[in-house]
C-alpha cells in the first residue's frame, strides 16, 4: 500500500478578495439584484397599497386640520402615537416616500434588462423545431401528397400574421439512409410580451406623473358666503383658509383669476339625504381682470369648473347667520360668520362670532378689551324646541333660529394668533378672560339684551360653501398612463404566445411498400391498363409531423390544433360535421 501525502495550502498562499470587493462592490450588487427582482416590485407594491390603508381610514392633517386635531383628543395616548409616526400626513411621511422609492427603483432596474431583452426577441428568428417533436403537448403526424417544398410553401401560406422561417437540414434515418428534410417554424404573440412591458412602464409612468403633480401642484380651501360680495382673486396664499402646496411651489407664481359665489341650491329627498348641491359662480381670468368682465358658471359636486389651469371643486356647503351687535352708545357691528355643519341629515351647525367694540368706547385698552362681545352655539335650519333645547328637523331653511352663548371679555383678536372660526378659544374662557353673560335661544329678527346695554340681534342667515382650488400640471399625464396601463394589461392577457413547427420528410420508394406505384422502364410495357394509374405516376408523398407549444397556458394549446393542421395540410377535420 502506498501513501500518497497531501500538503494543505499555507495561509499565507491563499489569494484573499479585495477588501473594496468583499466589502463594497459586492454587497451592493446583491442587494441591486434582490431590489430589482420581480417579487420585490411586488411585495413593494403591496406594501405601498397596505401602507396607504391609514390615509384613508384616519383624517388627514392636509384635508381637515380641525377633524384631525379633533381625532388626536378624543384618543389620548393612541392619537398622540399616531400623530407622531406620520399617520395624519400619511402621503408626505418619510416612511411612504421610502416605499414610493423604491418601488420607483425597483421597477427601474427590473424592467430594464426585460425591455432589452424582448428588442432582441423581436429581431431573432423562430428557434428551429426540437428534435424529438412527439413530446411536444400537441403532435400530430399525417402522409400528405406532394413535395417536402410544395408542402412547406402551403403551410407558410396558411400561417399568416405568424412570424415563420424555413430550414432545410439533413437527417439520418432509421435505416441509416440520409434524407433532405425541411422544417418550418413559427411563432405568434409578441405583443403578449410588449402589453406586458407597457402595463409596467405606464405603471411607472403613472408614479412619476403623481410625484410630479405632487411637487409642482398646490390645493387651497377658502369658504365664501353665496351672496355675490364676498370673492377671491388667485394671487397670494393669504386669500386662502388652508393652503398645501407642493416643494417646488412657493406661492408666488400663481395662475390668475378671481371668482365670486352668487347663489347656492341644495336638493334634499324627503328623508334629509342631499340629493344635489349646485353653486352659481362668476369668474374673471385673463383679459376679464382688466376689462373688468365677468363669466358666469355652474358648480356641482365632481362637476368642477377649470379655469387658467385650475379646477375649482364644490367640497361643502352651510349656513352663515348674520348678527348684529348693538354697543351702549347706538354704533353697530355687523357680521356673517359660517358655521360648520354637525348632522348632515338635519344640518344643525356650530360656530362662533367675534365682534370688537367701537374706538372711544372705552377710557383705556384694557376697558375696551373687557368688553369685547364673543357668540358661540347652534344654528338650526328648522328650529324645533322641546323646552329649552331646540333641535332641526329637516336640512332646508323653513324656520331658522340660534341657541347661543353670548361671552364679554377679552375675545383673543388683539393677540395675533390664529383661531378656529368655528369655535371660541377654550384657554380664555377657563382663565377668566371671557365670561359668559347670556344663553338664549333666539329666531330671525329676535334680540337679547346684556345688563350694560349691549344687545344682540339675530338678523338671518346666508349660505356659505367651501371651495377647493386644486393645480395638477400632470393630470393630463396621470390619465394617459391609466389609459395605457389599461391597454397594455388588455393585450398581455388576450393575446396568446404560441409556437408551432412542422417537419416535413420525402417518403422514399422503398417506404411506399410493394403496392406503391412505379413508373414501367422503357424495356417494359404495362400488361393492362388496371395494373399502373398514369395519374399517380409523378405523385410525391411527403410525411408530415407538426407540434405546438403554448407557452403561456398551463393546460398546452387547447382543443384548436387538429383543426388548425387539418387547415394547413387540406385535410378533412375530425370534428367537422357531415352534410347530407
Amino acid at each position: 500500500m502506498t501513501a500518497t501525502a497531501t500538503r494543505s495550502p499555507q495561509p499565507g498562499n491563499v489569494p484573499r478578495p479585495n477588501p473594496v470587493k468583499r466589502y463594497v462592490l459586492w454587497p451592493a450588487r446583491n442587494l441591486w439584484r434582490s431590489l430589482t427582482s420581480m417579487r420585490t416590485a411586488l411585495a413593494l407594491l403591496f406594501l405601498l397599497a397596505l401602507a396607504a390603508v391609514p390615509g384613508a381610514l384616519l383624517p388627514q392633517r392636509s384635508l381637515n386640520e380641525t377633524k384631525t386635531e379633533q381625532y388626536i383628543a378624543d384618543h389620548g395616548f393612541v392619537g398622540e402615537l399616531f400623530d407622531k409616526i406620520g399617520m395624519y400626513e400619511v402621503f408626505s411621511s418619510i416612511w411612504f416616500t421610502a416605499i414610493y422609492a423604491l418601488l420607483f427603483i425597483s421597477l427601474v432596474g427590473c424592467l430594464t434588462p426585460r425591455m432589452i431583452e424582448h428588442a432582441k426577441s423581436l429581431r431573432a428568428r423562430p428557434v428551429p423545431a426540437p428534435r424529438n417533436l412527439g413530446r411536444m403537448p400537441r403532435h400530430e403526424s399525417h402522409e400528405v401528397d406532394g413535395t417536402p417544398e410544395e408542402i412547406a410553401a402551403k403551410i407558410n401560406g396558411g400561417l399568416r400574421g405568424w412570424r415563420k422561417t424555413t430550414r432545410t437540414v439533413e437527417r439520418k434515418q432509421a435505416d441509416g439512409t440520409v434524407v433532405t428534410v425541411v422544417e418550418v417554424s413559427a411563432e405568434k404573440g409578441y405583443l403578449r410580451e410588449f402589453g406586458n412591458l407597457v402595463f409596467h412602464f405606464a405603471l411607472l409612468a403613472l408614479l412619476v406623473a403623481i410625484a410630479a403633480g405632487k411637487m409642482f401642484g398646490y390645493e387651497g380651501t377658502r369658504i365664501l358666503v353665496a351672496d355675490g360680495q364676498e370673492g377671491l382673486c388667485n394671487t397670494s396664499t393669504a386669500v386662502y383658509d388652508s393652503f398645501r402646496a407642493g416643494n417646488l411651489v412657493d406661492g408666488t407664481n400663481l395662475n390668475e383669476f378671481c371668482m365670486q359665489v352668487d347663489s347656492f341650491d341644495a336638493d334634499f329627498l324627503p328623508t334629509g339625504q342631499p340629493d344635489m348641491y349646485s353653486a352659481k359662480i362668476r369668474y374673471q381670468v385673463g383679459g376679464d381682470i382688466d376689462n373688468d368682465e365677468w363669466q358666469e358658471s355652474d358648480v356641482q359636486v365632481n362637476h368642477p369648473l377649470r379655469i387658467a389651469g385650475d379646477r375649482i371643486y364644490l367640497l361643502g356647503n352651510g349656513f352663515a347667520p348674520t348678527f348684529t351687535v348693538t354697543f351702549p352708545n347706538g354704533e353697530t357691528r355687523t357680521q356673517t360668520v359660517p358655521f360648520q355643519p354637525n348632522e348632515l341629515q338635519t344640518m344643525m351647525s356650530s360656530g362662533a362670532a367675534r365682534f370688537d367694540t367701537p374706538a372711544g368706547l372705552y377710557p383705556n385698552e384694557d376697558e375696551r378689551r373687557k368688553n369685547q362681545i364673543a357668540l358661540e352655539g347652534l344654528f338650526a335650519p328648522t328650529a324645533v324646541f322641546h323646552g329649552g333645547l331646540m333641535t332641526s328637523s329637516f336640512p332646508l331653511p323653513e324656520n331658522p333660529a340660534v341657541a347661543i352663548d353670548v361671552y364679554q371679555g377679552d375675545t383673543g383678536l388683539d393677540t395675533g394668533r390664529p383661531q378656529n372660526v368655528f369655535s371660541l378659544d377654550v384657554n380664555l374662557i377657563n382663565q377668566g378672560r371671557l365670561l359668559k353673560k347670556e344663553r338664549v335661544n333666539l329666531q330671525q329678527g329676535e334680540q337679547t339684551r346684556l345688563e350694560d346695554g349691549t344687545t344682540v340681534q339675530f338678523d338671518g342667515y346666508q349660505r356659505w360653501v367651501s371651495l377647493q382650488v386644486s393645480h395638477d400640471p400632470a393630470q393630463n399625464w396621470v390619465l394617459v398612463s391609466a389609459i395605457a396601463m389599461l391597454a397594455g394589461l388588455l393585450v398581455s392577457l388576450l393575446i396568446k404566445r404560441r409556437r408551432v413547427w412542422a417537419r416535413i420528410t420525402p417518403l422514399t420508394e422503398s417506404r411506399f411498400g410493394d403496392a406503391a406505384p412505379r413508373a414501367p422502364t422503357s424495356a417494359e410495357e404495362p400488361t393492362s391498363h388496371s395494373q399502373v394509374d398514369p395519374s399517380t405516376l409523378d405523385v410525391r408523398r411527403s410525411v408530415v409531423e407538426m407540434a405546438g407549444l403554448a407557452r403561456t397556458d398551463q393546460a398546452g394549446w387547447g382543443e384548436g390544433f387538429p383543426d388548425m393542421v387539418a387547415d394547413l395540410l387540406g385535410l378533412e377535420r375530425k370534428n367537422a360535421p357531415s352534410g347530407k
